[in-house]
């Protein structure tokens, strides 16, 4: 993490003051220490995201659509992300549709915004890492497309206020989130989105499947295949050597999967 360092020594040295440079130094180095204990937080939060009670995804989903909407129109590239979203903390296709239904109901433009996160705050996220994950989710979705409406920034700064979130937490929430997308538009970016594609593949299927299932699919397929469940019929030395490379392929592509999304 050294972004905040190259842009606090370049703000000093437009300053032309070297003494200014060195604030810059310091000031970015303090930012990206944040930044990189932020990202390292979330990752630790994979563990906790599938036990999000109903009131919390309903605000979620129903403050998702409120924000995409403010500029006048839900983007593709928002619906796309907020589905995304959906599948990621583990969905399943009835919660799905409730999801979607609150979108659709945060989307009216008399939508009670301030009410709901006072709500939110005070029952389902008073603990500071929920409400940072829940603007996190905000923000993945609505940093999907090119451009952030400052309609979309003035509500996000709003929700901020509510749930107690200060600027600096909310700009290393935005660094993260915008260098993550970076990376997914980098070779490596590509690199590693076709591996998650090949275990999908692996495992027999799709994005949209649900968490259960893919346990379920991983099961199935570790029953079928594993070594020890064709030692009854004496195989030859080839066909225990793709067993073993079948299953390998298998868990490694459950392994993957169960990481991106947070399968427990």
């Amino acid at each position: 993490m050294y972004w905040g360092k190259i842009i606090g020594t370049l703000a000093g040295l437009a300053t032309l003051k070297p003494w200014f440079a060195l604030l810059g130094l310091f000031i970015g180095h303090q930012f990206d220490r944040g930044f990189a204990e932020r990202y390292r937080s979330f990752q630790r939060q994979g563990a906790g995201i599938g036990r999000l009670t109903d009131a919390y995804l309903r605000a979620l989903f129903q403050t998702m659509g409120h924000l995409t909407k403010i500029d006048g129109r839900v983007s593709e590239d928002e619906i796309r992300a907020a589905r995304a979203i959906m599948h990621r903390i583990g969905l399943g296709p009835a919660k799905v549709r409730h999801a979607i239904n609150w979108f659709e109901d945060g989307k009216k433009a008399a939508f009670p915004l301030v009410q709901t996160m006072r709500q939110l705050r005070r029952v389902d996220a008073r603990r500071a890492d929920m409400r940072l994950l829940f603007v996190r989710l905000l923000l993945e979705v609505v940093l999907a497309k090119d451009r952030l409406h400052q309609k979309e920034r003035a509500m996000i700064w709003t929700i901020c206020t509510e749930l107690d979130i200060g600027r600096v937490d909310l700009a290393q929430l935005e660094a993260m989130i915008r260098a993550q997308k970076g990376f997914r538009h980098s070779p490596a970016g590509d690199a590693d989105a076709q591996r998650v594609r090949n275990a999908y593949l692996a495992l027999g299927v799709e994005e949209a499947t649900t968490n259960q299932d893919i346990k379920k699919a991983y099961r199935r397929l570790m029953n079928k295949n594993h070594p020890d469940k064709i030692a009854s019929s004496s195989p030859d030395a080839a066909v225990v050597a793709e067993a073993e490379r079948r299953t390998r392929e298998i868990r490694r592509a459950y392994e993957m999967l169960k990481a991106r999304r947070s399968i427990r």
